[in-house]
């Protein structure tokens, strides 16, 4: 039976849509990836993401927190702190992650491979 036809080719579809809705969007790979070294301030995360505007790492920020996969704490202190980690659910982000990794290694091994080929 054609995929799609069963069902379970748009279960798999719909399961790699909710993935791509969470890792998809500019920085949030990039993000996911620097808080599972741990707690990271805003200004860190900035730091850490050269290009990224303070607005879109809000906004990322906020999405992350709202999916449950990024927990913010405040801390009411002079000047406030502000801390982000990652969650027991964004932690199970994290093996997408290797994947990608595993995936973008081997492609810009092959990529290399080609460039240089063509010289």
């Amino acid at each position: 039976m054609a995929a799609g036809l069963d069902g379970i080719g748009d279960e798999k579809r719909e399961a790699v849509a909710a993935s791509a809705d969470i890792v998809g969007a500019k920085w949030t790979a990039l993000l996911i990836y620097d808080l599972a070294g741990g707690t990271r301030r805003f200004r860190e995360l900035e730091h850490s993401c050269a290009g990224i505007s303070s607005r879109t790492l809000a906004e990322r920020l906020r999405g992350l927190e709202r999916a449950g996969i990024v927990r913010r704490q405040s801390y009411p202190e002079s000047p406030p702190r502000v801390e982000y980690e990652l969650t027991a659910k964004g932690r199970d982000v994290l093996p997408i992650l290797d994947a990608m990794t595993d995936f973008g290694r081997s492609w810009l091994r092959s990529r290399t491979a080609t460039l240089t080929s063509r010289r």
